[in-house]
């Protein structure tokens, strides 16, 4: 099948031009070209894509450099040989000093397939090692934003924790259905909002804990789409290609129903006046080839999640920035721009990747690849919900932060506990040492100063063997330090949490080792 190759000529001879397109015809191109000139003329045609640039050298109104040079200046990466029938020695290698890729003569025409053949497979191997490049610089430029943004959002979390907590104290103290309690109900709901985007901010940062198990795609993608739909809206034709025999991946199904949910509403959005959405689940095999052209990819063997719409679709400067946290193309107050940040996030610390390929006007398509489970699909836990319950056994609570440490002392002693808190690990300890046979459980900070939380509980664990514990934290990195430092795997609640999530841990710890 015929090699389609687009070629500007730069030429005074029309029969010249004639015999160089035949040439690269009978050696299998199909050749679609334009022959010119002048500088107008090339200026004009530059102004369209090309495979490949021939140039006489010496023309009556027309240098040969000088077309190197205005094709140069347009920023144009595209292969530019000589072919002339007088260029001497030195002005060829002259002319390769100046950007030219090779010189012919006319008289030995031999040489043009194999030349034109040659610089185009290096120019493809430029593009090729460009794409890298700018890959990587995009990769790092990621890293650095998310090491930002996952600083800013766990000094957040510490703030926003403090109001959740004080606004709970305020909403148990009031009087049940009076106005003051539901001003407090009030604030704990904005808090609940500023909360869910630090949590956006550090799925980009990779800082989210994950409850990983071996998960089935397939059922998750059906149940998420069935909620979806109605948001979706009818005028966009929802259709699912689940692959059966699809392998079980290794995630926390809570995040990848947000990186659905996430890529589905952003699909949604490209499409206004309605459209098609497809997801497709597949197993795939990555390798070495697609990770030339991919810097983020790692060989092997994934499920490849597609979601794919008929939307309006992207250009290049839009698909550089996608995502980047706040990025967005929308009006003010019609998102937040952190909805693809978020996806990229928990892609990543899923040690999976994501790709987008989009055309404007006809749609875009985003696959991620996450990695494989090893073994029957988990049942997730679910999350218990009911009224507080409380108890009378003693607590030692752990915390630096003043208003985090008051705000959980305050609701632990509204539901009855016997509560002794410490502002860091040392303090931790040595009223453990005075407390010893009152404590019945300890919650502790990880990151504190003077001594750490894990560090904290093994000197009160020497002195009492099996002293349940409950570690909390801002982010991820932090969580290796409990297995770490405790040798034993721990319950670790994310800041910032709330007052009945704190209460059902804590009593599941107490009931558990009663």
């Amino acid at each position: 099948m015929p090699i389609p190759l687009r070629v500007l000529f730069i030429e005074d001879s029309e029969d010249d031009a004639a015999l160089q397109v035949r040439l690269l015809a009978q050696a299998g191109y199909d050749v679609f070209h334009e022959r010119v000139d002048s500088p107008e003329g090339l200026a004009q045609a530059l102004e369209r894509p090309w495979d490949i640039v021939i140039s006489d050298y010496s023309m009556p109104h027309f240098r040969g450099t000088d077309a190197l040079t205005i094709t140069r200046q347009k920023g144009l990466d595209v292969p530019f040989i000589f072919v002339s029938g007088t260029i001497g020695e030195d002005s060829a290698v002259a002319a390769l000093k100046i950007g030219a890729q090779d010189y012919l003569m006319k008289s030995n025409l031999g040489r043009l397939v194999p030349s034109v053949e040659r610089e185009l497979r290096e120019s493809e191997e430029r593009r090729q090692r460009k794409r890298l490049e700018e890959q990587v610089h995009q990769l790092q430029r990621f890293e650095a934003i998310g090491r930002l943004a996952g600083g800013v959002a766990h000094d957040f979390n510490n703030v926003i924790g403090a109001i959740m907590g004080w606004a709970d104290v305020g909403v148990r103290a009031a009087e049940q259905g009076s106005d003051l309690q539901d001003k407090f109900l009030k604030i704990r709901s904005q808090a609940d909002r500023a909360s869910g985007l630090t949590r956006q901010l550090l799925a980009f940062a990779r800082r989210q804990m994950l409850q990983t198990c071996n998960t089935n795609l397939n059922e998750l993608a059906k149940e998420e789409i069935s909620l979806l739909r109605n948001v979706i809206g009818e005028r966009i034709d929802i259709q699912m290609n689940l692959a059966g025999d699809l392998s079980i991946i290794w995630a926390d199904p809570g995040q990848i129903e947000q990186v659905l949910m996430n890529l589905c509403l952003n699909a949604r959005d490209a499409m206004p006046d309605g459209g098609r959405l497809l997801i497709e689940t597949k197993n795939v095999e990555v390798g070495e080839d697609y990770q030339r052209t991919h810097a983020y990819a790692v060989p092997g063997r994934y499920v490849l999640l597609k979601v794919l719409d008929s939307g309006t679709g992207m250009d290049a400067e839009t698909l550089a920035h996608i995502f980047e946290p706040f990025f967005t193309t929308k009006e003010i107050g019609r998102g937040t721009g952190l909805g693809l940040a978020t996806v990229y996030g928990i892609v990543k610390q899923h040690k999976g990747f994501i790709d987008v390929d989009s055309t404007l006007g006809q749609g875009t398509a985003f696959r991620v690849y996450l990695p494989l489970g090893n073994g029957p699909a988990d049942q997730p836990e679910r999350p218990m919900i009911g009224a507080l319950r409380g108890g009378t056994e003693g607590i030692l609570i752990a915390e630096d932060n003043d208003d985090l440490r008051e705000a959980a002392q305050e609701i632990l002693v509204s539901l009855g506990y016997k509560v002794i808190a410490a502002k860091d690990g040392e303090e931790a300890v040595r009223a453990f040492e005075h407390h010893v046979n009152e404590i019945h459980l300890v919650f502790l900070d990880v990151v504190m100063p003077k001594l750490n939380g894990p560090d904290a509980y093994l000197k009160m664990a020497a002195l009492r063997p099996g002293m349940p514990v409950i570690f909390t934290t801002g982010y991820a990195t932090e969580i290796n330090l409990v297995p770490i430092r405790t040798r034993q795997t721990s319950v670790v609640l994310q800041k910032p949490y709330g007052s009945h999530y704190l209460a059902q841990k804590l009593r599941e710890k107490l009931d558990k080792k009663n």
